[in-house]
């Protein structure tokens, strides 16, 4: 029999809008009240009229994409926390620049549910691949796993032999990290003779998990689920060993709208992810997070009753996840002013070999003086992630304003 987190999980839909709908308008009184930017972007909003989906439809989107300037313009948090930056536990920092706090609690972004639905118990052992350094990755799965009783070891990204050495003398049952990277150090322990099979269960987010990988993973004894997460958000949405689409997260409120609107889409339809996040100190409302997806309809095989989704299904703009990294328009753009003699570049993000593929071309005159050994000394620095680069001819790439291609299929 299926086992549950809680009986949040369970309860009649009716129950769970009447819980969130109850709280969201003293969150919007706290929001307006005490930050000067949801001050600022709800002015006009009574909080009373919104206490339900259509009151709640009327709001305008916080655009994901706006985050950056606007804690420029009001660092750190662009006034849209509701305490000071040195009440907050951590601080992180995610591409852009996006700075991100810690919220309160000792599962900040509610992952000890998602991980509990995929076999996380108590006094397991458990492998965590996700960064640690500056972005909040590791943290997001660290402070979950001790919210369940696990032990974590906080491998990190990187250093693939010290992890495999790692993981033959832990003997851990379980791993969290990026879907690729698994796969590369279970080729890595093949490869040295080093056993690793210990590890029978996984969760996996900051990309996608296609079926063949899942299925490489399956045929190997380990058992992947994912995950749907934001640095901002926590995680919003998970998979559970039913496999059908993946289910909203307790106290999150989703909505699927046309993209570049606020505007809700007919159910089934795909659309934009927004998100409200029902925190009182780094509250995010009708957040949109340039995702895309769309709602699967009726309940769970697994018996929890909340909405579903049919997991991420590519990018509302052309800000892209690789290799659990967001690498941003604005990001190119940096590359371009460090080398003014290239005319235009074009970063094209490919599968091979079940991992991400990321190619840099770049329009240049003259391949001259190491052009582009220094061009991609300058991805790794800025995109934080390593990618191949391809001179080609002046005006050779196409005039259709993508500076980022995302031509990854999953079949």
């Amino acid at each position: 029999m299926t086992e549950f987190y809680d009986d949040l999980e369970t309860r009649s839909a009716d129950k769970r809008e009447a819980a969130l709908f109850s709280t969201l308008p003293d969150l919007i009184t706290h929001a307006k009240a005490k930050a000067s930017g949801w001050a600022k972007h709800l002015e006009g909003v009574d909080p009373k009229t919104v206490t339900d989906r259509q009151g709640l439809a009327t709001l305008p989107v916080f655009r994901k994409s706006t985050i950056g300037e606007l804690q420029k313009a009001n660092p750190p948090f662009g006034g849209f926390a509701t305490i000071e930056p040195g009440e907050f536990s951590r601080v992180f920092m995610s591409p852009g620049p996006i700075w991100e706090p810690q919220r309160e609690g000792n599962d900040p972004w509610n992952a000890a549910r998602p991980l509990f639905a995929a076999g996380f118990r108590k006094g397991d052992l458990v492998h965590n691949s996700l960064s640690y350094h500056m972005t909040p990755g590791g943290f997001i799965y660290d402070t979950a796993f001790l919210e369940l009783g696990c032990t974590t070891f906080p491998a990190g990204i990187g250093n693939t032999e010290m992890q495999v050495a790692a993981i033959s003398a832990l003997r851990p049952s379980g791993y969290s990290g990026t879907p690729d990277y698994l796969k590369v150090i279970m080729d890595h322990a093949s490869e040295a003779g080093m056993d690793v099979s210990s590890l029978k269960r996984a969760s996996v987010g900051g990309g996608a998990l296609p079926e063949t990988l899942r299925s490489w993973y399956g045929e190997r004894g380990v058992a992947a689920t994912q995950t749907y997460a934001t640095a901002e958000l926590g995680v919003i949405a998970f998979e559970t060993e039913a496999l059908e689409g993946m289910v909203i997260n307790e106290n999150y409120i989703v909505e699927i709208v046309k993209p570049g609107t606020g505007n809700l889409v007919a159910d089934g339809e795909v659309g934009e992810m927004v998100v409200t996040i029902l925190d009182r100190s780094y509250p995010l409302i009708r957040f949109a997070t340039g995702d895309m997806t769309a709602i699967l309809p009726g309940e769970s095989p697994c018996g929890r009753t909340n909405m579903r989704i049919k997991g991420w299904m590519g990018r509302a703009d052309q800000r892209t996840k690789v290799k659990g990294m967001f690498i941003d328009p604005a990001q190119i753009n940096d590359i371009a002013e460090r080398h003014p003699e290239l005319v235009k570049l074009r970063l094209i993000v490919t599968r091979a070999d079940d991992q991400d593929v990321m190619v840099l071309k770049a329009e240049c005159a003259s391949a001259n003086d190491g052009v582009a050994e220094k061009l991609a000394v300058s991805v790794q620095a800025i995109c934080k992630v390593r990618g191949d680069v391809q001179l080609v001819d002046i005006g050779s790439l196409p005039n259709d304003g993508k500076v980022i291609a995302d031509e990854r299929s999953y079949e």
